[in-house]
């Protein structure tokens, strides 16, 4: 099994740039893909980036705003995200599989963490 626990979630002004942080524990790291999902209130769950040993992978909302990375030696997958808008307004949502490439479907992912907040307020 694996779990993941994010966190860094908060509240922020337009504008600002926060760091999410997920930990990934129960297997082996480095055979992971991961991406990072949002959700809001009755609507749909939306893809937001990925990354592999070899490609990252983002959303057209956030390119050039958010960068994803991993930390191989933490076991911990990070979502830097800057110049944040009040449409960045979400659930966060942390993703893991085991496969060679990484996806935007939500589907392709078996491991998901709990979720942390992000409110930014314009």
């Amino acid at each position: 099994q694996v779990q993941l626990v994010e966190s860094g979630g908060g509240l922020v002004q337009a504008g600002d740039s926060l760091r999410l942080s997920c930990t990934v524990s129960g297997r082996t790291f480095s055979n992971l893909v991961n991406a990072w999902f949002r959700q809001v209130p009755g609507k749909e769950r939306e893809f937001v980036a990925s990354i592999s040993w070899r490609s990252t992978n983002y959303a057209d909302s956030v390119k050039g705003r958010f960068t994803i990375s991993r930390d191989n030696a933490k076991n911990t997958v990070y979502l830097q995200m800057n110049s944040l808008k009040a449409e960045d307004t979400a659930v966060y949502f942390c993703a893991a599989a085991f496969a060679l490439f990484p996806s935007s479907v939500g589907g392709s992912y078996n491991y998901w963490g709990q979720g942390t907040q992000v409110t930014v307020s314009s």
